[in-house]
């Protein structure tokens, strides 16, 4: 076997894709005899800043010998990569091993992948000492996630599909033109098989691009033949030609376990902590909290991170408005610039009580101040307590897990209706 790494072909302004540059070297070879086992669409950290679009690197897995393999994916990326964007710097590796089969080092480096921020000199170094082929256009930042695709189906066990339909070649730049009715009828027969396709609520085809990419839209989900049937559905302008992807897609696997206090930037985190602060609502609509761990009773000043929903998160910001102090949590999502942008939460522990002024229990009316640190009297009855009394009050919020919506999804975010959660989920569609 042979697996062949790609990445970093496109670009936001440019177009292109690199699961087209991938599915036309499946292509090419295919033509020439050769088997393609499958195409892996690899989701890589989404923190990185130099990224083009979506940060995914691509793997085809062929029994093409070597040499095949790297012409024909020499060739394909000269025609199609954007190399006259300064952002897009392709990387290609060729591995003369089956998929399953690579050595750990190249697993271990693409679980960082999803995780770290990582040079390119350790991807190029690593590949080596593997004996792999491997080129890179411009600066070769693309070889870090050419090298992580190849790794990626040692490294991970939890996958899904996307089917990609691809628009005529005379069309990409130009508006899409599909019956979105059919869209979201589709979206609803195959749910939840099929995900994250459209956004309900948002009333938003999730599935279609907004760039001048080759693609005419992605249906991603846990069944390959949900995915075929409906994309097969859609009525639309006429589709060039379609493949589909096993990926990461929708895995969390970008997620570590963290602490807070020893969070660091760039990486994604799955962390609990208490609600320190009333969530408020700043400029722009984005809704922020403290979350900090329990003080220990040591003296010290509990370790405390920021939290954040941004206004693209849409409705998902009304459940982080309903948090309140010392509300339990579990929260998930990104750091950056000391802030941890929200892509879910789960509620562990809801505070369903507050202090409120007492009321007599002779008259039941609402007792009065007696004074500074006198507590409180009824003036007509005369009956006294000595200070606030806890009350139970009504929550918006349960116990279990919230999600951004779809139209606020990233990539390799696990959508809540995958299941295997700790807790009851509330999914959003």
């Amino acid at each position: 076997m042979t697996v062949i790494g790609l990445d970093d072909t496109d670009s936001r302004t440019r177009g292109m894709c690199t699961t087209y540059v991938a599915n036309r070297v499946a292509t090419r070879l295919r033509d020439d005899g050769a088997n393609v086992e499958r195409l892996l669409l690899v989701r890589l950290n989404p923190a990185v800043e130099f990224k083009t679009r979506g940060n995914a690197a691509l793997a085809i897995h062929t029994d093409a010998d070597p040499e095949t393999a790297e012409r024909v994916a020499r060739e394909e990326l000269d025609k199609a990569a954007e190399v006259d964007d300064p952002r897009t710097n392709p990387g290609l590796v060729v591995a003369p091993d089956a998929p399953e089969t690579v050595p750990d080092a190249v697993a271990n480096f693409a679980r960082d992948a999803l995780r770290e921020i990582l040079p390119v000199e350790r991807a190029t170094e690593l590949a080596d000492e593997a004996g792999y082929r491997h080129a890179g256009w411009k600066n070769s930042q693309g070889i870090v996630g050419a090298l992580a695709a190849v790794g990626a189906w040692a490294a991970f066990d939890d996958w899904t599909y996307e089917h990609i339909s691809y628009r005529e070649p005379d069309r990409w730049g130009t508006d899409r033109h599909l019956d979105y009715d059919s869209l979201f009828d589709a979206a609803d027969e195959q749910y939840p098989k099929a995900w994250d396709t459209v956004d309900r609520v948002e009333g938003e085809a999730v599935c279609v691009p907004h760039t001048p990419c080759p693609i005419l839209y992605g249906i991603r989900g846990d069944d390959a033949e949900a995915c075929r049937n409906l994309a097969g559905a859609v009525d639309s302008e006429p589709v060039h030609d379609s493949a589909l992807f096993v990926t990461n897609q929708g895995t969390d696997a970008h997620l570590a376990p963290g602490e807070l206090g020893s969070l660091a930037e760039d990486r994604a985190y799955r962390v609990a902590g208490t609600v320190a602060t009333e969530p408020e609502t700043r400029r722009g609509g984005h809704v922020f909290f403290e979350l900090a761990e329990d003080a220990d009773g040591d003296g010290k000043s509990p370790q405390s991170i920021r939290c954040a929903a941004f206004e693209p998160t849409k409705r998902f910001r009304d459940r982080v408005r309903a948090l309140r102090e010392n509300d339990r949590l579990t929260v998930c999502g990104e750091v950056s610039d000391g802030t941890l942008k929200l892509e879910k939460f789960a509620v562990r522990e809801l505070d369903e009580t507050e202090l409120t002024t007492p009321i007599c229990p002779d008259c039941e009316r609402t007792m009065k101040s007696a004074g500074r640190n006198q507590g409180y009297r009824c003036r007509d009855c005369g009956t006294s307590a000595p200070g606030k009394v806890e009350s139970p009050v009504a929550r918006d919020l349960e116990i279990g897990w919230y999600e951004v919506p779809p139209c606020a999804r990233r990539h390799v975010a696990k959508p809540l209706v995958r299941g295997g959660f700790d807790a009851p989920t509330h999914h959003e569609r």
